[in-house]
């Protein structure tokens, strides 16, 4: 169920929200719907972050691999 707030937007922002919802719905009066569909793209876009990073990892490498990875990388980029 819908619940109802406030939101203090800065005018820039409160700009270009008007702007989207009439350039998706024809009218300013779908403000609050452009603003969840905004937040909503937003957090599953972190969330989708927050899984790859906590899920089972299908390689496993030690310190002393990494720092060896990274050192022959650094040598072939600096092109020695």
């Amino acid at each position: 169920m819908p619940k109802r707030t406030t939101v203090i937007l800065e005018d820039d922002i409160y700009e270009r929200l008007v702007k989207e919802s009439i350039r998706r719905y024809g009218t300013a009066r779908a403000l609050s719907k452009v603003l969840n569909e905004l937040l909503r793209e937003s957090l599953s876009g972190e969330s989708e972050l927050i899984q790859l990073i906590y899920s089972e990892k299908l390689a496993e490498v030690s310190q002393e691999e990494f720092e060896e990875f990274r050192r022959e990388l650094s040598r072939r980029l600096e092109g020695r």
